[in-house]
């Protein structure tokens, strides 16, 4: 059987980490969907970047749109909205095979707004509006500021991607920001079925901060935690999300009251370091009730020789003494993340800023 099907089976759904209009019109998508069982799809301003500044997929659009919108912004707006609502249908038979499980394209909200939590509320729920699919997601950045608006969005019905997640702490802070909002809807007297969230764990980003850390110190011990922090840090995120289950009033309020699960998804899961295996952060992660976006070379390379078992809860105390030999060399975890988490907010804003002027000169011939 094709590895990526057998995901499936084992409780994961593989989603594409890549759109372009291309791939929605010339059938490669769907082709992606009945043979490789993917289920779900992803973007982020660094993807959108790549696709209009590479591709002639949106020359014609450009063209058709470019009259009516003076704005930059709001043509940019117009194409990427095109683009959601076509993957969103091209969906939406997943979506209501699986109940509402799988089928959901995502769309990232301005990272300019990555730390202005009442901006972030009004840009999600306007984009949620205008897409007027149940099958999306908007991307809520799970900063600081990001936290509160997760919360507010859930407790207003908006199906959530939190995302650029770094560690189990902040993934444990998301989990609680999905929960209270499940929480006030509850106590609102409003219903939670059918309010879709994930949280997108990144992987291999924090592995080259990490190794490049390690590689810094003078210290034997540091030298053999390379290349395992990545996947230590995404199982005991794995934990969390379980450990909550039980634990937490709110999930479990939640649970009571219909609410689905917000399940834990694994990102930024290409290897960057050719000493690795090029499908290394999905075979270690494999596990009931999570997602794995796959860019298409990994999900090439998976296809090919993946060797798909449940792995996410092999070797936890392995990874909680990861975590213990990080702190022992002088690595303090949560400060790295944050640095992720800041290094990945200026990437999708310099992407963005970058597809702003790019189509501003489209614009204007």
């Amino acid at each position: 059987m094709n590895p990526l099907r057998r995901l499936r089976q084992l409780g994961q759904s593989p989603w594409l980490d890549d759109l372009h209009r291309g791939m929605l019109l010339d059938g490669s998508f769907q082709r992606l969907m009945e043979e490789d069982g993917i289920c779900g799809i992803t973007s982020n301003p660094t993807i959108l970047a790549r696709a209009l500044l590479e591709t002639d997929d949106y020359r014609e659009a450009i063209a058709r749109l470019a009259g009516e919108y003076d704005d930059t912004e709001a043509l940019y707006e117009a194409l990427v909205l095109e683009d959601i609502r076509l993957a969103a249908d091209l969906l939406r038979p997943v979506y209501d095979k699986t109940g509402g499980v799988d089928g959901y394209v995502s769309l990232e909200i301005s990272p300019e707004l990555a730390n202005d939590t009442d901006g972030s509320v009004r840009e999600a729920e306007r984009l949620w509006q205008a897409i007027d699919r149940p099958n999306a997601m908007i991307k809520i950045p799970a900063t600081g500021a990001g936290l509160p608006a997760i919360r507010t969005l859930v407790e207003r019905g908006v199906n959530v991607n939190a995302t650029l997640i770094f560690s189990p702490a902040r993934y444990r802070q998301a989990a609680e920001a999905w929960a209270t909002g499940m929480q006030a809807r509850i106590e609102a007297g409003k219903p939670v079925a059918h309010i879709a969230s994930v949280a997108s764990f990144f992987v291999s980003r924090t592995e080259t901060l990490a190794d490049a850390r390690l590689a810094a110190l003078d210290d034997p011990r540091a030298r053999e935690l390379q290349g395992r922090v990545a996947v230590a840090a995404a199982k005991l995120a794995y934990r969390e999300f379980f450990d909550l289950q039980t634990l937490s009033p709110a999930l479990s309020a939640a649970a009571q009251a219909g609410a689905w699960l917000q399940r834990p998804l694994w990102a930024s899961t290409s290897t960057k370091n050719p000493a690795y295996s090029d499908i290394k952060y999905v075979e270690a992660l494999i596990g009931p009730h999570t997602v794995v976006t796959l860019p298409p070379e990994t999900l090439a390379a998976y296809r090919d020789h993946g060797n798909p078992q449940q792995r996410i809860e092999d070797g936890m105390a392995e990874a909680a003494a990861v975590f213990e030999q990080l702190a022992a060399v002088g690595i303090d975890f949560d400060e790295l993340a944050g640095q992720l988490e800041a290094e990945g907010v200026e990437k999708f804003r310099a992407a963005w800023q970058e597809i702003m002027a790019a189509l501003d000169a489209l614009r204007r011939g």
